[in-house]
């Protein structure tokens, strides 16, 4: 849904040190790494001064970073474009590794996990958790972007 392009364009614009989950989650050769070595690094990186962090990762870790964080950005884009973003990526990625991506994934596997995550998506990315998320409004910067142009705008207004 552009959370890799957000990420890193907030992280120059910035100059915030950015932290891929992908390769905190990933070993080099596309298996996952023990739990306990994701919680130290992750833990690590919470603790640390400033930080930009793209992806999910375990439920856990997610609700840690929502409070740690200080600004919240939300790519609430329509399931249709994030569909479109994910074949996009398959098809870059057949002939140059999509940037970001960890050294020995898959991008087919990486790709058909993405269409499942897609898939199951709208039971936990909806009204009820954006509305959650507003909840923190009063004590962090939240951003939901809901368009392409909205994400374009969004990076081109921190770039100045």
């Amino acid at each position: 849904s552009g959370k890799s392009t957000i990420s890193k364009a907030l992280a120059q614009i910035s100059g915030l040190p950015l932290h891929p989950l992908d390769s905190i989650v990933y070993k080099s050769n596309g298996e996952f790494v023990a739990r306990e070595e994701f919680d130290a690094v992750h833990n690590d990186i919470l603790r640390s001064e400033s930080w930009v962090i793209d992806g999910l990762g375990p439920i856990r870790s997610f609700n840690e970073r929502i409070e740690a964080a200080d600004t919240l950005v939300y790519i609430d884009l329509p399931y249709s474009v994030s569909y479109w973003f994910v074949t996009k990526r398959f098809l870059k990625g057949l002939f140059v590794k999509p940037e970001g991506w960890p050294d020995g994934s898959s991008v087919i596997k990486g790709t058909l996990n993405s269409y499942k995550m897609l898939k199951l998506s709208p039971e936990f990315w909806n009204d009820e958790f954006t509305s959650k998320l507003m909840d923190y409004s009063n004590r962090k910067e939240i951003y939901i972007i809901k368009t392409v142009s909205e994400l374009n705008k969004f990076v081109c207004a921190r770039a100045k």
